[in-house]
C-alpha cells in the first residue's frame, strides 16, 4: 500500500507544525551545524523549523520538500515574512529530489508515517554527500505519558496507535531508528531521546485544545471512522477528555522522541 498521511494538513494539525523551532525539535542536531552547510530538509511542513534551521547554516543554501503544494506555500509565506533567502521549498515527494550531495539531510516527525521508512533512510542517505549527516527525530507514542489519569485519552492512544497501523505505518518509530538506520547501510550512529512537556496553563491549554480539535476535525479522525477505529460520537467523547485534562490545575503530558545523527 502506498504512504497514508495521518494527521493530514487541516488547520488543527499545522497549528502545531508552525510551533517548531530549532530549539524545541532539533536541538540534538544543532551542535553538527556549521555555516555554510547545504540542508535538505524533508517534510518540511510550513516551514517554521526549515526557516529556523536555514538561520543556522546561512549562507548554506536549504531546500525544504514536502508533498502537499498548499503547505509548502505556506512555507514560503514564511521565509519571505522572515526575510530568509538561504531556502527554497519544492512540493514533492523527496525521493524526487536530485542526489545533490547535501551536508545534511534532515527529517523531523517524517519516518513514522512511512510504510518503508529504511527504504526512506536510504534515499535520505542517498542523498547526502560522502560523509555527511543523516538526521531524524521521531515519536514513540506508546510511551507518552500523562497525569492525571484519564480513561479518554487511554482511548484516543488506542484509536491513534489502530489507525497508523491500519496504514502501515509505524507510531513508535521513535524508538527503532537506531536498528532502521543499520538497515539503511548508515554509519556512526548516535541515537538519544528527548520530550516536549506541557505542564503549564498555557501549554495545556494549546496542547489539549490542539488535540481536541485533531480528534473530530482532522484525517485521523476521518480514517478512525473510515477503519472502524472509533465512531463520531466516540471521537467527540474523546476530545471533550482532551479539554477536561487541559483544565486539569495538575495536568502534565510528556511526549517522547527518539533522535538518530548518522552518517552516509
Amino acid at each position: 500500500m502506498g504512504d497514508v498521511y495521518t494527521h493530514g494538513h487541516q488547520d488543527a494539525v499545522l497549528r502545531s507544525h508552525r510551533w517548531r523551532t530549532a530549539e524545541n525539535s532539533a536541538a540534538y542536531l544543532l551542535p553538527h551545524l556549521e555555516q555554510g552547510m547545504r540542508l535538505l530538509d524533508v517534510g518540511c511542513g510550513p516551514g517554521t523549523l526549515t526557516v529556523d534551521l536555514a538561520r543556522r547554516v546561512a549562507p548554506g543554501a536549504v531546500v525544504g520538500v514536502d508533498r502537499s503544494a498548499a503547505v509548502v506555500a505556506e512555507a514560503q509565506a514564511h521565509a519571505a515574512s522572515e526575510g530568509v533567502d538561504n531556502v527554497s521549498f519544492l512540493a514533492a515527494d523527496f525521493s524526487d529530489v536530485p542526489d545533490d550531495g547535501f551536508d545534511v539531510v534532515h527529517a523531523h516527525q517524517v519516518l513514522q508515517h512511512l510504510t518503508d521508512p529504511v527504504g526512506a533512510l536510504a534515499d535520505m542517505r542517498a542523498r547526502a554527500r560522502p560523509g555527511g549527516i543523516v538526521a531524524a527525530r521521531d515519536s514513540i507514542y506508546s510511551s507518552f505519558t500523562w497525569a492525571p489519569d484519564e480513561d479518554r485519552l487511554d482511548r484516543w492512544l488506542a484509536v491513534y496507535l489502530a489507525v497508523t497501523a491500519r496504514n502501515g505505518a509505524d507510531a513508535d518509530a521513535g524508538k527503532r531508528l537506531l536498528g532502521w538506520a543499520h538497515e539503511a547501510g548508515l554509519g556512526d550512529v548516535r541515537y538519544s531521546t528527548s520530550t516536549w512537556t506541557f505542564a503549564t496553563p498555557e501549554d495545556r491549554a494549546w496542547w489539549g485544545e490542539l488535540w481536541a480539535d485533531r480528534t473530530v476535525g482532522s484525517s485521523l479522525a476521518e480514517q478512525a471512522v473510515e477503519y472502524g477505529a472509533a465512531t463520531p460520537d466516540e471521537l467527540a467523547e474523546v476530545a471533550a477528555g482532551w479539554r477536561g485534562w487541559a483544565a486539569e490545575p495538575d495536568g502534565v503530558f510528556v511526549v517522547l522522541h527518539g533522535e538518530i545523527v548518522a552518517r552516509a
